[in-house]
């Protein structure tokens, strides 16, 4: 996902970022994992997961270099997390728990990079929503997709709205200024919640069924 951490007091964004690659890492290697794919595989996936919603959103914005280019550190990093989720997998007793929360927590974080990177570019305010979602819920997927599942963000809980719902709560909060630290770690924390009572009570948005036969 997001490769451009923004600069804040005390390198706040700068700790969430590097929690979050590293969990959606994990995630996308919990993925690979259910579909038995070769530790090169889960290299791939762990490394799209994490990066690609980032690699996706500077593309679009217009934002080079793109920023893991210029920190290879990143990319040891989410390749490493990834690896090491093969190892502790086994041990872990609750895997789609850990799996949800490790995606919970990339979808909120890279939200509000994505909100950062595109305001820090000066751009209109719905392209700054637009980007925050594009960040939080890119990654996720084409996670899914390679591995071959319908997306997560088009079922069941309610995802993209939470990530819409961090984007504007963090441009709401900074208008009305409240800093930038204190922002970020109150729309993190909100949005996490959301995230997990949304799926700890099935929350979710409207469906549509369509079944008539197409003449």
């Amino acid at each position: 996902m997001p490769e451009h951490p923004p600069l804040l007091p005390f390198d706040l964004m700068l700790a969430i970022y590097l929690i979050a690659i590293a969990a959606e890492a994990m995630s996308g290697a919990l993925a690979a994992g259910r579909r038995d794919m070769d530790i090169f595989g889960v290299a791939v996936i762990a490394f799209v997961t994490a990066l690609g919603g980032g690699t996706l959103r500077d593309v679009i914005l217009g934002n080079y270099p793109i920023g893991w280019t210029q920190h290879p550190g990143y990319v040891y990093l989410v390749i490493a997390a990834g690896l090491v989720t093969t190892l502790v997998a086994p041990y872990l007793h609750h895997l789609r728990r850990a799996f949800l929360f490790l995606d919970a927590l990339g979808l909120v974080a890279f939200s509000l990079i994505g909100c950062q990177v595109a305001l820090a570019l000066a751009y209109p305010t719905v392209v700054v929503i637009m980007a925050g979602m594009l960040t939080g819920i890119s990654g996720g997927i084409l996670r899914d997709i390679l591995c071959q599942q319908v997306p997560v963000v088009f079922l069941k809980e309610l995802y993209a709205s939470v990530s819409l719902v961090v984007c504007v709560l963090f441009l709401l909060l900074g208008a009305a200024g409240l800093p930038a630290d204190a922002n970020s770690a109150l729309c993190f924390a909100g949005g996490l919640t959301l995230r997990l009572l949304a799926i700890r009570y099935s929350w979710q948005l409207p469906t549509f069924s369509y079944h008539r036969r197409w003449d």
